[in-house]
């Protein structure tokens, strides 16, 4: 991905802001007084555990005394987006005032109108392939999918996706989501599809689903959400999620039981998550400044920390803005040299394809 150079910091938020409708027309200090008198966020699907947000939230409380409302941790993509249609006349704090999306749901979600424009002081620094260019949404961090193994019930580590139908993973693989929801999971699917599919995206939606049909009549599917309690319990003894949540896992769990994370050899795909407003939201100013915090530096390094790739992770690491503390913690990045990053229009195929799909090809019911 390409960068523009960044913004100089003496620019005037106003200017910024300039290009959208819904911008807030003032200064910084203007944008932190009118949050300050909404005094508080509303927030949704943000586990603690999920890119570091458990520190991003406190530094964003800490930073501006706001008080912050966490709707649902364990929501996916999809219900973020039902939870704003729900609540378009709420003005309370059951109404999500931002959401953290799969990309494919920010081009949707502004076509149903359901979302706002704003462009933050590091636009600029934010890749063209990352974001809408009006401001509806914006890339923010991205992640690989990856196994999640414990190494007490599971000697020997899937290397490939291939490997999971083996015997030896009878009952044991799960996914991190409901696969007609939640973008990580339907991102899993995916996965597992490209790998049989042999590299091939416009197969590789049927050929997920194909996969997941035989690893359940094989009985190694589990259909039970995958986090860290039942992975640690042995309900879910392999779980297929993003790499950030299963590094943090290996780090919270800390050797009970051990963790391994293993990039699969084929099939090894890049998720892009989104920011966006409500266009209902109750607290638009602090919603925006929710915004200004987590493209900032700090913020980024806040998703960094959680071993999520910031999306203006490129332009700070060139500007010598990544402690080298947070690089040594990063997976090798030879791991990462085959990820595939889909296309919004890709995307959108297998997205249709896999959570309308789910229940006539793999009929197994996620809870």
């Amino acid at each position: 991905m390409s960068f523009k150079s960044i913004l100089s910091s003496s620019i005037a938020l106003s200017t910024l802001v300039s290009f959208t409708g819904h911008a807030f027309a003032g200064s910084m200090d203007d944008l932190v007084a009118a949050a300050k008198k909404e005094g508080a966020l509303t927030v949704i699907a943000l586990p603690h555990d999920w890119c570091g947000y458990g520190g991003v939230i406190d530094g964003f409380k800490a930073k501006y005394g706001l008080t912050v409302n966490e709707l649902n941790p364990d929501a996916g993509s999809g219900d973020e987006v039902e939870a704003i249609k729900a609540n378009k006349g709420n003005t309370g704090d059951q109404a999500p005032d931002v959401i953290d999306v799969g990309l494919s749901f920010g081009p949707s979600a502004k076509a149903d109108g359901l979302i706002q424009p704003y462009k933050v002081a590091t636009w600029d620094s934010i890749p063209d392939t990352a974001k809408d260019a009006d401001g509806y949404w914006y890339g923010d961090y991205y992640g690989v999918m990856a196994f999640e193994v414990n190494k007490d019930l599971v000697k020997e580590s899937p290397k490939d996706w291939a490997d999971l139908l083996k015997p030896e993973f009878a009952n044991m693989v799960a996914l991190a989501g409901d696969p007609r929801t939640a973008n990580q999971a339907i991102s899993a699917v995916f996965a597992a599809g490209l790998s049989s599919a042999g590299g091939d995206v416009a197969k590789a939606g049927d050929a997920g689903l194909a996969f997941f049909k035989d690893l359940n009549a094989k009985g190694n599917f589990v259909p039970v959400v995958g986090k860290s309690a039942p992975l640690a319990q042995g309900t879910t003894p392999v779980i297929l999620r993003w790499d950030y949540n299963a590094l943090a896992d290996r780090d919270t769990l800390a050797g009970n039981p051990p963790v391994d994370v293993v990039v699969p050899a084929t099939g090894v795909v890049a998720g892009v998550y989104v920011q966006a407003i409500s266009a209902f939201a109750p607290h638009p100013n602090a919603a925006k400044l929710w915004m200004e915090y987590l493209y900032s530096d700090e913020g980024q390094l806040g998703w960094l920390k959680g071993y999520c790739h910031p999306i203006r992770f490129n332009d700070l690491a060139k500007n010598g803005k990544v402690p080298k503390e947070l690089l040594d913690k990063l997976p090798p990045a030879d791991g990462y040299a085959k990820a595939v990053f889909p296309t919004l229009d890709e995307q959108k195929a297998y997205k249709e394809t896999i959570s309308k799909n789910w229940d006539s090809v793999v009929g197994a019911d996620v809870k």
